[in-house]
């Protein structure tokens, strides 16, 4: 990097302009240069517009003050008293940090009101630092670079801008201060979810009426001897040897989140249902909703409840049931959802049951199939051939059929007794042909189960299945808010070993996500082929840089600058009607104090 000076000639006078270039060599060989920033003016005779726009805030007086700027190669003129000098030789850059991406959390942080909420709910809490920066700190790294408390104290806060977004020095990102603000936010968790969602009601004139319910677990990394809510269960993240805990989330057909609850590791998916129904119910009144679930949340008795006090629902059902409704439903006529999509609705008892067919889903599992089924096929024909040994013969039986899973039971197979030996005779394998046509034909096939009782809900069943069918795929919403919650947000694993801080942990990563939903709404309409990731990512290269020039009388003046974008970054910004913040207020002060901001040991 290096500055360059621009000159013109302008009624007469000549005008310098001072900006700092960055040289690049292109894979080609060739040489490139880039504008990082734009220093503006700095001449022998400005204009007074100019000098009352540069107002600094002198550290040594701590006062804001209005200086006129000059090169120290020109004398400043008589009759300037607030003139100073420059040293542009020994011009210095520090501290790269990202800015961009920072910023655009903290926009979509104060879009959604949630500075607003903390201060009114944690204003009263005494801290050196408002507990709100604190927390908004917290969720904006969770959003940008998702790190442990200790990470943000130690090097991601010294490594980002938010000191100047935040208007705070270092105290913001001590570590005990910021696991201290994890122990004041937990009890304001539902209250945070009904002002969240008037806010999703504002912004997105969000919908409530179809909502998409499902779980998942986290595990830990240690005793967890003061979490009661850690147990052992079933590990959704291939973790059983950890200890875990189960979180339920309900979000919109748009994936905008309703609420949340934190329950024990243990707790079964059929358990849930009913008190977050009775949790939904208690926090937003008792309204016509939908239910979507998946099949392994609800039980029978949970369902007739349902049915009894009018829930509507929408669940998933095993493959078995489509045996028992097979004939009933091959009298009813296919409706296209769209090009190998169809469905076709029955009614029975009071419920409709939904069969739908996927052309491709149908490819994929036959294939899926005969792969598993020629791996076992060649398997038993490697056994006829070579096993000998019984015992050896069903130990390898048993491997085979763990791994083709129901490709194995298309083959019956008659095994030799103890007194027999182990030949063709004895070992004999018959392929169930009537049986494998039946699952292929079955194959892109499930069922869905609904119960709508609504008057104006229409009474022509072919219109029903289509609606039907397309509520059901959009559980793929809450799917993918799991997915942003533990691979983007880094919610696993959890390393706090107190309760209401593992809370606290789970809350700040649901912040974030509110956050990332909110930019994926955004960009839905403003950009629909970019995800928040990406655009996180590409405003993460606008940085922010100090630049210290040293003035002829000893003093330093420091400006903080965020570099121009690029072309792709400016895209972006135009896409969502973005423009970057002002430049921050140049500082000056006294050279003998250091330039370095004072970091943690």
């Amino acid at each position: 990097m290096f500055l360059r000076c621009h000159s013109r000639r302008k009624n007469g006078k000549q005008h310098r302009y001072w900006s700092v270039v960055e040289s690049r060599r292109l894979a080609s060989g060739k040489t490139a240069q880039r504008q990082l920033l734009y220093l503006g003016e700095i001449n022998d005779s400005q204009q007074e517009a100019w000098r009352k726009t540069l107002e600094v805030f002198d550290e040594d007086r701590q006062e804001y003050r209005d200086l006129s700027l000059f090169p120290a190669d020109r004398p400043i003129p008589a009759g300037e008293l607030r003139g100073i000098s420059l040293n542009l030789a020994d011009l210095r850059l520090l501290r790269p940090r990202s800015f961009g991406n920072c910023w655009l959390g903290c926009l979509l942080w104060e879009e959604l009101g949630l500075a607003r909420f903390w201060e009114e709910k944690l204003g009263a809490e005494r801290g050196e630092v408002p507990w709100a920066k604190v927390l908004q700190l917290l969720v904006v790294n969770r959003l940008c670079d998702p790190g442990s408390e200790f990470a943000v104290h130690r090097q991601w806060f010294a490594h980002s801008a938010m000191d100047e977004l935040l208007s705070c020095d270092f105290a913001v990102a001590q570590k005990d201060r910021l696991y201290r603000c994890l122990d004041h936010i937990g009890e304001h968790k539902d209250e945070l979810c009904q002002f969240l969602v008037e806010r999703w009601k504002t912004l997105f004139d969000a919908q409530f009426d179809i909502l998409l319910y499902d779980l998942t677990s986290t595990y830990f990394e240690g005793a967890c001897e003061q979490i009661p809510k850690a147990k052992h269960g079933y590990s959704r993240d291939g973790r059983p040897d950890c200890r875990q805990v189960v979180i339920a989330l309900v979000v919109t057909m748009d994936g905008l989140p309703l609420a949340y609850d934190v329950l024990p590791g243990n707790t079964a998916d059929s358990t849930t249902l009913q008190s977050f129904v009775a949790k939904i119910e208690k926090l937003y009144g008792k309204v016509r909703r939908v239910w979507v679930m998946d099949r392994g949340i609800p039980t029978e008795g949970a369902l007739e409840e349902m049915r009894k006090d009018g829930v509507a629902y929408l669940v998933g059902t095993p493959k078995s049931l489509l045996s028992r409704y097979e004939r009933e439903l091959a009298d009813k006529p296919w409706e296209a959802v769209h090009e190998g999509m169809r469905v076709k609705l029955l009614e029975r008892e009071g419920e409709l049951y939904v069969l739908a067919q996927s052309r491709d889903r149908q490819k994929k599992e036959n294939a899926i199939r005969r792969r598993k089924f020629q791996a076992f096929v060649k398997g038993l024909n490697r056994l006829r051939r070579r096993c000998t040994n019984r015992d050896r013969l069903l130990e390898q039986l048993a491997i085979l059929r763990k791994e083709a899973g129901r490709a194995a039971s298309f083959v019956t197979i008659r095994k030799p007794r103890a007194d027999e030996p182990v030949n063709r005779q004895t070992f004999v394998c018959r392929f169930d042909r009537e049986a494998w046509k039946k699952a292929q034909a079955k194959d892109g096939s499930y069922i869905v189960r609904a119960s709508i009782p609504w008057d104006d809900w229409p009474k022509d069943l072919e219109r029903q299945a289509p609606v039907l069918w397309q509520w059901y795929m959009q559980l793929v919403q809450v799917e993918e808010a799991f997915k942003t919650f533990k691979s983007d947000l880094n919610l696993r694993p959890i390393f706090h070993q107190i309760e209401k801080r593992v809370e606290a942990h789970i809350l700040v990563a649901f912040l974030g996500y509110c956050l990332q939903v909110t930019l994926k709404l955004k960009l839905r309409s403003a950009a629909p082929g970019l995800t928040p990731r990406e655009v996180l990512a590409a405003l993460s290269g606008i940085q922010m840089v100090d630049v210290h020039i040293p003035t002829t009388d000893g003093r330093l003046l420091m400006l903080a600058r965020h570099t121009e974008p690029d072309p792709q970054q400016q895209m972006m910004l135009n896409s969502l009607n973005l423009t970057l913040p002002p430049q921050p207020p140049p500082r000056i002060r006294s050279d003998s104090i250091t330039s370095q901001p004072s970091m943690p040991a």
